[in-house]
């Protein structure tokens, strides 16, 4: 194994030091609960409900059941040892130099790209309510903004999102406790008609287009959990890493369960998953609207807006994160590992940011073909990710157990039976996905395996010529490697 440098506190606060461990425990806490909500919930849901009726539902229970599982394997990996690089340092160790280096980079790509989607949703917005500024200034500004609060230091970074995430969870939470006192007709002042537990079977039955459209609404809600991961990669720069790694790997059930399952059940309760307002207005929007709440529309925009900005600041943060990682391995330049005073891998945020305003420039100069190939190349990195998770736990509980098994403080589940069924059901996803022709499954399949097959090459490459990484590393890098020769980074 490449030894890791500790990413708390690795040096006296000098530039190059290493990370330095500036969250909090309620900066790691939100972070952890806010990460499962992005801005894909509150904008792609509508489709889902549209293809699949309340049965969406199910197709949410499947993939939450999926990211729980994944969850589980990369809290056990991350508890052991953890890393600002998470699952692409335990690949590294677990699978081989190829692995980390691959995972890594398509995790980096998949989020300057995500900055770029985001920066422009977010900018939409703001061009909504200030006209006077165009769209491309407000994409400009909101970039800036965030750059500069990811270069001040990670408690800047933990600030600003504890407050993003917060803003994200009280109105979600909000929303079930209103909506659902409306679906039970006790919210006061209140006429919601088209209310109640009957539309979930009284239009067309629960799946008014059959159980095969549980699996089409599995493909348009999955790349909604990517984010669930953030809070592996943020523990490293905490006081405890160990107990922020086991706390949000533990909550995450009732995570998933109260803001996607309890959310989504609102809506469909609240009207019939057929109304037109759903795909015209939204879901949540034409749920509020449902209910006589003045301003709906203006208030999801706020919300939404909340969660792209959330959704851009925790992009920023993991990008370079992730690439200070691959610094660090000897898998990106050395200028990436090196950090200021403050422990800010600033060389790294700043190559994420230049890359991330590449693809907003591709956004609006070629929309159609660049950016729309950048961002369908990238589409399957997220379901390539927990594949990858899957196969380095398999690996990795052995070593744990065979070097220091009193770091598993996080098992997994009925291993090794439930880590290869996670598998099994991710290799379907992606067989499925190449039969969808309707929603660009298939294309976006082939070209991020397209894209994974380049940086696999230049992995597989760099490996056999130990391009990039010392000697010493290289040595090191054996699965066998003596426990006392491995640091917690």
């Amino acid at each position: 194994m490449t030894s890791q440098p500790n990413p708390t506190k690795t040096g006296t606060g000098d530039p190059g030091s290493g990370l330095q461990a500036g969250l909090k425990n309620r900066h790691l806490s939100m972070i952890a609960i806010g990460g499962v909500i992005g801005a894909g919930l509150f904008v792609g849901s509508s489709s889902g409900i549209a293809t699949a009726g309340p049965g969406i539902l199910l197709s949410y229970a499947l993939v939450g059941t999926l990211v729980v599982l994944v969850m589980r394997m990369l809290g056990e990996m991350s508890a052991a040892n953890p890393s600002s690089g998470s699952f692409s340092a335990h690949a590294d160790r677990a699978l081989g130099r190829w692995a980390g280096f691959s995972i890594g980079w398509l995790y980096w790509f998949f989020w300057v790209v995500v900055l770029a989607v985001e920066a422009t949703a977010g900018a939409a917005i703001l061009e909504g309510w200030i006209p006077a500024v165009p769209q491309w200034a407000w994409a400009l500004i909101v970039m800036v903004v965030l750059t500069a609060t990811n270069l001040v230091s990670v408690g800047s970074y933990g600030e600003f999102e504890f407050w993003f995430a917060g803003i994200k969870v009280v109105a979600i939470a909000a929303f079930i406790v209103v909506g659902g006192l409306a679906v039970f007709g006790v919210l006061p002042g209140v006429e919601a008609d088209k209310a109640g537990l009957s539309n979930l079977t009284g239009h067309g039955g629960f799946l008014p287009n059959g159980p095969g459209a549980i699996l089409t609404g599995v493909l348009l809600v999955v790349f909604s959990f990517m984010g669930s991961e953030i809070a592996t990669l943020a523990a490293g720069e905490s006081e405890d890493p160990q107990r922020a790694v086991t706390k949000s790997t533990n909550s995450i059930i009732w995570r998933i369960a109260v803001f996607y399952l309890g959310s989504i059940l609102v809506v469909v309760s609240l009207l019939p998953w057929n109304d037109p307002a759903i795909k015209e207005d939204g879901s949540y929007v034409a749920a509020l609207d449902s209910l006589g709440i003045a301003h709906a529309g203006e208030i999801m925009n706020f919300i939404v807006l909340t969660s792209v900005l959330s959704c851009l600041n925790s992009g920023l943060y993991t990008a370079s994160r992730m690439a200070f990682s691959l610094g660090q391995r000897g898998d990106a330049p050395k200028a990436f590992a090196r950090t200021t005073a403050n422990g800010v891998p600033r060389t790294a945020i700043l190559v994420s940011v230049v890359f991330g305003f590449v693809a907003v420039f591709f956004n609006y100069k070629f929309p159609d073909s660049v950016f729309l190939f950048l961002v369908n190349s990238s589409g399957a990195v997220a379901l390539f990710v927990w594949l990858v998770i899957c196969f380095s736990q398999l690996r990795m509980r052995k070593i744990i157990q065979a070097e220091s098994p009193e770091k598993l403080v996080v098992k997994m589940w009925l291993y090794p039976y439930l880590t290869w069924a996670a598998a099994a059901l991710i290799v379907f996803v992606l067989g499925y996905m190449l039969t969808d022709t309707e929603h660009n499954g298939r294309e976006t399949v082939l070209l991020s395996l397209m894209v994974a097959a380049v940086v696999l090459v230049i992995a597989v490459v760099r490996q056999r010529t130990g391009a990039g990484r010392p000697a010493a590393a290289v040595a090191e890098a054996a699965p066998a490697e003596p426990a006392d020769k491995v640091t917690t980074g």
